[in-house]
């Protein structure tokens, strides 16, 4: 530590036996220096303070019915975007900055001029911003900055509109798309029931359902059918007896049950009308009583006409089979069933064929039913996607809307931009002591520099160091040399010159801080 303490030293030694290096580079620094700062054009700063207020009373309010955006995000991204090229643009025009210049080289620069000279910052955690620029014209550096809080301003407000137009017509756009996606599959599910509606599931039930039910119907069918013919074989019969016994009517027997007569259809709705009123009154009711009589009166006209048919048939042995009425009833019995049975037998050949044809595609049933488990679930998946866009829709224009008549950011322009009377810059003092500094650095760097190339040896132990040799003792230089005397004088000249380079820095500060006041006397005296 003690060598280096000497080192240290030794070079302070050297720097200082050169030091009218540091006069010189001073002297030559410094004077151009300072002349240089006290011409340098005066600089205006111009600046505006706004606020940007997001509490909004119709947040609240409509949360939940509209799209919600974060206020602050959408103001952090406009801060982080004003200085864009677009934006700089639009304020060179605004300012009429774009005229001025020539040559595209000329444009860049002046954007890259605003874009280093606007700045924006903000106080604390509240959206309190402030805008500045410096400009050599005062009127200049306010309309810049006017126009930067126009547009920071526009930009901002204008952002939610943008992207509620851009968000309508992305969904104007996907709404078309699905809705055209929902009548094809509508077309596709439609058209899919129609070809296999025979075996898909319908209000009566799906394909066993209809299977079975066509079963049933055919059983039904067959049995109205055997019921049929066993009455046409026993009308049939009774006509062959009646024929047969026609030449023995008086021993001839006839049921009178097996008769037909005129009153016969009349007497069957009657008795179904009786007991449809007997499920609902009693027998003493007076339409129930009304029936019965009128079902007795028809019961007696019906043994009379029986009677006399038996009376007839009795008396009159000569009446030929023709003109019997029970032979002609009979024919004409026989004549109905016969249609009832071949009409019977188109209606189960019907089901018959489509019991066959319901049980041939029992093998392709899986497969169709698949299929329509995916028509049913593409066509409910878009149609799910297309209400959900729709109702998003209703959202982006209740939102729009919101957008149009109210703000959820209010700007408050705290401080309007005005025109600097006096210049914020640039900083003469801190230029002048600056280069004041670097002036004495280069000089000690200068003085150090030829210390080392020209070394002068200072102590006896910077002669041990460099030769080897221990030295046990100094001699000093006597008054006779004149060297103190030189040394003295040396010391002098540089106290000199350092003082009236502290003069002049002084009178140059002073120029920098009161420039009117003593350029008013400089031009009275010239």
């Amino acid at each position: 530590m003690q060598e280096i303490i000497e080192q240290a030293l030794d070079y302070l030694k050297g720097i200082w036996l050169k030091r009218r290096y540091i006069i010189v580079a001073t002297w030559m620094i410094c004077p151009v220096a300072w002349v240089v700062i006290s011409q340098m054009d005066d600089v205006y700063e111009s600046e505006a303070k706004v606020y940007a207020d997001t509490q909004s009373i119709l947040g609240p309010l409509l949360r939940g019915l509209t799209v919600q955006t974060d206020p602050d995000k959408q103001i952090s991204y406009m801060v982080r975007t004003l200085l864009s090229r677009e934006n700089l643009e639009r304020i060179t025009r605004m300012t009429d900055l774009d005229v001025q210049v020539q040559t595209s080289d000329e444009y860049e620069a002046l954007i890259n001029t605003l874009k280093n000279g606007i700045e924006i910052r903000k106080a604390g955690r509240e959206n309190y911003f402030t805008i500045s620029y410096q400009d050599k014209d005062p009127e200049m550096a306010k309309s810049v900055v006017q126009s930067a809080l126009t547009v920071f301003i526009e930009n901002t407000l204008g952002e939610n509109r943008s992207e509620s137009d851009t968000a309508q017509k992305f969904l104007d756009t996907q709404i078309k798309e699905y809705e055209n996606r929902l009548l094809a599959d509508e077309a596709k599910l439609t058209e899919f029931k129609q070809k296999y509606s025979e075996v898909l599931p319908n209000q009566f039930g799906g394909y066993y359902s209809k299977l079975n039910n066509a079963k049933e119907s055919l059983k039904s069918i067959e049995l109205i059918l055997s019921e049929t013919q066993s009455q046409l074989k026993n009308a049939v019969a009774q006509l062959g007896s009646n024929k047969a016994d026609s030449t023995d009517r008086s021993n001839a027997v006839v049921d009178s049950n097996t008769v037909n007569t005129s009153y016969d259809d009349r007497i069957v709705e009657l008795e179904s009308m009786l007991d449809s009123l007997l499920l609902k009154y009693t027998e003493q009711h007076p339409d129930v009583k009304e029936v019965q009589n009128r079902l007795a009166h028809l019961n007696k006209q019906r043994k009379k006409e029986i009677d006399e048919y038996l009376t007839a048939r009795s008396d009159s042995s000569s009446l030929s089979l023709s003109q019997n009425p029970v032979i002609q009833n009979l024919q004409i019995q026989i004549n109905q069933l016969e249609n009832q049975i071949a009409s019977i037998k188109v209606r189960r050949d019907n089901y018959a064929q489509e019991v066959k044809d319901l049980e041939n595609k029992i093998h392709i049933l899986p497969e169709i039913e698949a299929q329509l488990t995916g028509l049913n679930r593409g066509y409910e998946i878009t149609k799910t996607k297309y209400e959900e866009l729709l109702k998003r829709k209703e959202t982006a224009q209740l939102a729009k809307q919101a957008d149009e008549t109210t703000s959820k950011i209010n700007f408050r322009v705290i401080d309007q931009p005005r025109a600097p009377k006096d210049p914020s810059g640039p900083p003469r003092i801190l230029f002048l002591i600056g280069s004041t500094i670097l002036a004495f650095g280069v000089g000690l760097g200068l003085s150090l520099l030829v210390s080392q190339i020209n070394p002068v040896v200072t102590s006896r132990n910077q002669v041990t160091r460099e030769t080897g040799i221990p030295v046990f003792g100094i001699v000093s230089a006597t008054e006779n040399l004149g060297l103190q005397k030189w040394n003295k004088k040396k010391t002098l000249i540089f106290i000199a010159s350092n003082s009236v380079l502290v003069c002049l820095l002084i009178l140059f500060i002073l120029y920098a801080m009161f420039p009117e006041q003593i350029q008013a006397p400089l031009k009275g005296m010239l």
